[in-house]
């Protein structure tokens, strides 16, 4: 009995520099915000407690349902396009592996690459006048666009380039996925006569779908609170068109220095985040099962 108390004690030891780190790095930052987020507070000011005026305050703000509405819509096109193309990349890879080896060291670069260049790369391809985009659709015939000059191609293409870059992110988590299915499975699929598209459907689909929650889970928590691509390239704009919460929140911030309203709109954007992922861990969950 007096080993196991002295293994606990050992492994709460062990552990206390973890523990330590969470609360220092992550709890407190979050439990200032929210405190920060109950106060009119301005640099320069003095603060003042408000008792959740700022909540109230986003209840009639135009810019806050409109930001709200761009990051859901944003969140939404992302996700769908990285999963679905993700998952079509991951089976190809996983059906040719001869090249497979290759084309993996290959997809680690998009991902790997930091947002500045990301976002400074794209933004030389998507130039109006010397873009290489607009000489591509002018080459086959097509009109010019201002890609991400124009209001309506703004979000579609901001969601353009956060796929292009981390596509090969959910691949890879797929890709792993796909080689630890139970190969017994589709070999009494292929006695019974299963075409591909059943086999896919009804077999590779189902078993996958745990893999495919978890990386809709790594994904959402980064889409939610999307911020340096837009802002290298677009800081917002056209006008609001791509102003996201978190865009909105900095703002707030770091231009109009008006931090309890801007720690608000951070913490409501945590709270969709961590929704977002509690739901989708109730889905995988059940999907598991």
């Amino acid at each position: 009995m007096s080993q196991s108390i002295g293994t606990r004690r050992q492994l709460s030891a062990m552990s206390l520099p973890a523990v330590l780190f969470t609360v220092v790095l992550i709890a407190f930052p979050f439990a200032y915000t929210l405190w920060m987020s109950l106060h009119d507070f301005t640099f320069g000011g003095a603060s003042m407690m408000n008792y959740g005026k700022n909540y109230l305050l986003m209840l009639g703000d135009t810019e806050f349902w409109n930001g709200l509405k761009i990051t859901l819509i944003l969140y939404v096109l992302s996700l769908v396009l990285q999963l679905v193309l993700g998952t079509y990349v991951a089976i190809l890879l996983h059906t040719s592996k001869k090249l497979s080896g290759i084309v993996r060291t290959l997809m680690i670069s998009p991902f790997v690459l930091p947002p500045v260049v990301v976002g400074m790369m794209w933004l030389v391809v998507l130039d109006p006048s010397i873009g290489a985009a607009n000489w591509i659709l002018q080459s086959v015939g097509l009109p010019k666009s201002d890609w991400l000059a124009s209001p309506m191609w703004v979000i579609p293409t901001v969601a353009f380039i956060d796929t292009w870059q981390w596509t090969p992110y959910v691949a890879l988590i797929v890709l792993g996925g796909l080689q630890s299915l139970p190969p017994n499975v589709y070999e009494a699929a292929q006695i019974d006569g299963a075409s591909r598209w059943k086999t896919f459907w009804r077999i590779t689909l189902p078993l996958l779908m745990p893999t495919i929650v978890t990386a809709a889970i790594l994904r959402s928590v980064d889409l939610l609170r999307f911020f340096d691509i837009i802002y290298i390239t677009t800081q917002g704009g056209p006008g609001n068109a791509s102003n996201t919460l978190n865009i909105y929140g900095f703002r707030k911030g770091f231009e109009f220095f008006e931090i309890g309203y801007a720690s608000a709109l951070m913490v409501t954007l945590s709270a969709i985040v961590l929704g977002a992922v509690m739901v989708l861990t109730q889905t995988r969950k059940r999907v598991a099962w």
